[in-house]
């Protein structure tokens, strides 16, 4: 599903039945660069500075992670208060906590992600405590410009029985997102996609996005 956000009605928006939300022109020009400069104020951290991380995303370039300030956190929450996202949160049963977790994401040209199902990899932190299960995964485009030839595009594959975190030999494309500046893309987790290698076209162009999940707890 890919359409606008004048045609969204969130009431009519289901997870249970669409998996799947690409909403064009969610975020406006003014919300895109509020976030990019608090981009400018954040430390970040590269892939290779991140060895647990690089264990498991090993030939994906360097891109770059960074904590969001309170502002633009407050901010993009702010945004992302939508209905179905509540209801289909809110439809797991015995649910004990609730969670959210987005970072800023940077990549530049050669940067990639490997496939992978967003269940909990390795370097989730250990401890006696169940940790979160990931439900929705979010995906905010921020940058000001990105052309079709530049790549990075978001893929994402038909959901497959096989064991969590190893995709199946027999996935098959479903979706390829191509990051427009101020879109929004959800899909429920777990579900195989990647990131395309960014080409050495973009230049010093950067695919600037946040990205992370809304996660329930539970006994």
């Amino acid at each position: 599903m890919n359409i606008t956000l004048r045609d969204f009605n969130d009431q009519g928006f289901s997870f249970h039945d669409d998996p799947v939300l690409v909403i064009e022109q969610f975020w406006t020009a003014a919300e895109r660069k509020a976030i990019r400069n608090g981009m400018d104020r954040t430390k970040w951290v590269s892939l290779m500075e991140m060895p647990q991380v690089y264990r498991d995303f090993p030939n994906c370039g360097n891109w770059k992670k960074g904590e969001i300030d309170q502002a633009e956190a407050k901010l993009f929450l702010q945004r992302l208060s939508l209905s179905c996202i509540m209801r289909y949160m809110e439809s797991f049963p015995n649910i004990i906590g609730r969670h959210m977790n987005f970072n800023y994401y940077s990549y530049a040209a050669g940067d990639a992600l490997l496939t992978h199902d967003d269940t909990v990899q390795s370097y989730s932190p250990a401890g006696t405590q169940k940790p979160p299960l990931r439900r929705i995964a979010v995906v905010a485009y921020v940058h000001e410009e990105w052309q079709p030839d530049w790549g990075g595009e978001l893929i994402i594959y038909s959901s497959s029985a096989s064991q969590p975190g190893n995709p199946p030999r027999d996935l098959s494309v479903t979706h390829c997102i191509l990051p427009k500046p101020g879109s929004l893309v959800l899909f429920t987790v777990p579900r195989f996609h990647r990131v395309c290698r960014v080409d050495s076209v973009c230049g010093d162009h950067t695919r600037l996005s946040i990205g992370g999940w809304f996660m329930t707890q539970h006994e």
